[in-house]
């Protein structure tokens, strides 16, 4: 995943709003948003290599998503997927625990954790080894601290909260299109993550348009005030064409789980 706009409590019907890019190698086998057998509790896409996911959510509401922190990774020796740190999140059947986080980042290349429930969503950083919960407002997560003002952050939030606060239903072709933007900042603007300057110049845009390495899917999450959700997972070739798109719909349970104890510092 590289890159997640969440909007809390500030749509009057949307409490909870997600937009997310996957980019990833178009050559890694990849399939599309579904609830996974043979439990069919948990909806996400499916990494077919290593078995993981990227972002998703679970009929209780329980979310999770994940993006690589763009810094020195680790030894080259095998590690563990960080895909399946969200099969953790969602399947265990409570929210997963900073504790356990910060006793296995170890285990993974560096990585940021989006979970959480409804409007109660955390952030953790592996290598701050710290967990921030996110306030009511806008919110950008990629592949560095929460709420870095990279360019393309910054303007996705923006662009996110112009469409909330227009006046007229929220569109999910808008939202969409939000996070189909490839257009790139200046050269001095690009943020220095030790990738060199023409990764950094393809690597800058929201979207992310190149035949090898580039933007793999979209996937779009409102909950609304009723405890309805809508998950849209659009998907696209190195072209920039769609693919196909996924639309789920279902109703969380009015019971929902209780939020764990290692939650109730933060």
């Amino acid at each position: 995943m590289c890159i997640l706009f969440v909007a809390l409590k500030t749509h009057p019907q949307y409490p909870l709003i997600i937009c997310a890019n996957r980019d990833e190698f178009h050559h890694r086998p990849t399939a599309p948003a579904q609830f996974w057998p043979p439990e069919q509790n948990m909806l996400a896409g499916k990494d077919l290599q290593a078995g993981g996911t990227w972002f998703g959510i679970n009929k209780q509401g329980q979310i999770a998503g994940v993006t690589n922190l763009r810094v020195a990774q680790k030894s080259q020796e095998p590690m563990r997927s960080r895909g399946e740190l969200i099969i953790k999140a969602l399947s265990s059947g409570s929210l997963i625990c900073p504790n356990w986080l910060e006793e296995h980042a170890e285990d993974y290349q560096p990585f940021n954790l989006v979970f959480g429930q409804g409007t109660n969503l955390y952030c953790f950083n592996s290598l701050k080894q710290e967990t921030v919960k996110l306030t009511a407002g806008f919110h950008a997560i990629s592949n560095g601290a929460l709420d870095d003002i990279w360019p393309k952050m910054a303007k996705g939030q923006r662009s996110l909260e112009a469409l909330i606060q227009q006046s007229g239903p929220l569109e999910l072709e808008s939202l969409i299109q939000l996070m189909q933007d490839d257009s790139r900042p200046e050269d001095n603007e690009l943020p220095d993550t030790g990738v060199g300057l023409e990764w950094e110049r393809r690597l800058a845009a929201i979207y992310i348009r190149h035949p090898d390495y580039g933007t793999r899917s979209t996937s779009i999450l409102l909950q609304n005030a009723q405890g309805e959700v809508q998950f849209t997972e659009v998907r696209y070739d190195g072209k920039g064409r769609r693919l196909g798109q996924q639309d789920f719909h279902f109703t969380l349970p009015s019971q929902l789980p209780k939020e764990p104890d290692c939650l109730a510092h933060f």
